[in-house]
């Protein structure tokens, strides 16, 4: 499997040019706000948002300034949200750093993300891009839906398979297919050139988030989070859901029973994930995310063959195949 220095090598310059301006796009005239930014700067994670908007760009066409404003338009809305993310789930790290609210509190936490929020807006006003505000705009109103529908059906626990789907691809995907549309865009793609790129962008944002839910019940958490975390938070994620609808009742009232009253007992958590692991759950949702890998390399191959297709299959791999 390819690394990310590999995957952004066909875009290194740009995303090199990119970093620049998206530091400039957070500047303001407050000392406080500036260090607060400077240090969410510093530890950027992988950038995997702006690659698939970089990524797109040359699938279609070529970088433009337009690109670049999409890039940090995702990046400061994708991060504003991260910073509230942090408030509202009163997380005290982020990406292994201390999170925006643990070194700052709530209040200021709270402030910056509604400072990074703005800034996106008004890059995107004073560019003259109504659409990628359009684009974005759209997909954070289906991040907020996808995150309330989890918290609703969170508390009856009585999500289904379809509602399942729904909440990640509206709290995940809508983010990466965003990315994928914005970039087309950005480079002169026409109508079905977005939407492919839009409906490429969702397969990978559904894949992403099922191989995310699968670290849930790593052994020993090694694979990036610790097990049983998901269950802790009472959030119903593929394995469980396909263990449950295919439990015998008694069996399924004792997994739904454990996840509500017991979620924070080691012992039956553990139980519980022991059950989800020789129900099959598991290999369900790994044959899911398969089949969301295979449906964006079938959008993706309706592209021409160079290293921008490429790189974006490689890239797809990388979020399926990471560790954490």
């Amino acid at each position: 499997m390819a690394d990310i220095k590999h995957i952004k090598a066909p875009i290194a310059d740009e995303m090199e040019t990119f970093e620049e301006r998206f530091r400039g796009s957070m500047k303001s005239n407050t000392a406080l706000l500036d260090r607060i930014t400077h240090y969410i700067v510093k530890r950027k994670g992988k950038q995997m948002r702006p690659m698939f908007v970089f990524l797109s760009a040359k699938l279609v066409g070529s970088v433009g300034d337009s690109t670049y404003t999409a890039a940090s338009l995702i990046e400061l809305l994708h991060t504003a949200t991260l910073v509230h993310d942090d408030v509202v789930d009163d997380a005290n790290l982020r990406r292994g750093f201390f999170s925006i609210n643990a070194l700052w509190k709530n209040k200021i936490a709270v402030l910056v993300g509604d400072y990074l929020l703005s800034r996106g807006l008004l890059l995107s006003v004073e560019q003259n891009e109504f659409e990628l505000l359009r684009i974005m705009s759209h997909a954070v109103r289906e991040m907020s839906e996808g995150e309330l529908l989890q918290m609703e059906k969170t508390r009856k626990l009585n999500i289904t398979e379809e509602v399942y789907f729904d909440i990640i691809r509206q709290k995940t995907a809508s983010l990466i297919a965003a990315c994928c549309e914005c970039g087309a865009y950005s480079a002169g793609g026409d109508e079905e050139q977005r939407s492919l790129m839009r409906s490429f962008g969702n397969a990978v944002g559904i894949a992403f988030q099922i191989k995310d839910d699968l670290f849930d019940y790593s052994k020993g958490g090694q694979l990036g989070k610790p097990t049983g975390i998901d269950i802790k938070e009472k959030k119903m994620t593929l394995p469980l859901i396909y263990a449950i609808q295919h439990a015998e009742p008694d069996r399924r009232r004792w997994m739904i029973r454990t996840v509500k009253h017991h979620n924070r007992n080691k012992a039956k958590v553990q139980e519980l994930i022991d059950y989800v692991l020789g129900s099959g759950g598991i290999d369900y949702a790994a044959s899911q995310m398969e089949s969301h890998r295979k449906q964006a390399m079938e959008i993706l191959y309706r592209f021409d063959q160079g290293e921008a297709r490429d790189a974006l299959e490689a890239l797809v791999a990388y979020t399926i195949n990471r560790n954490k």
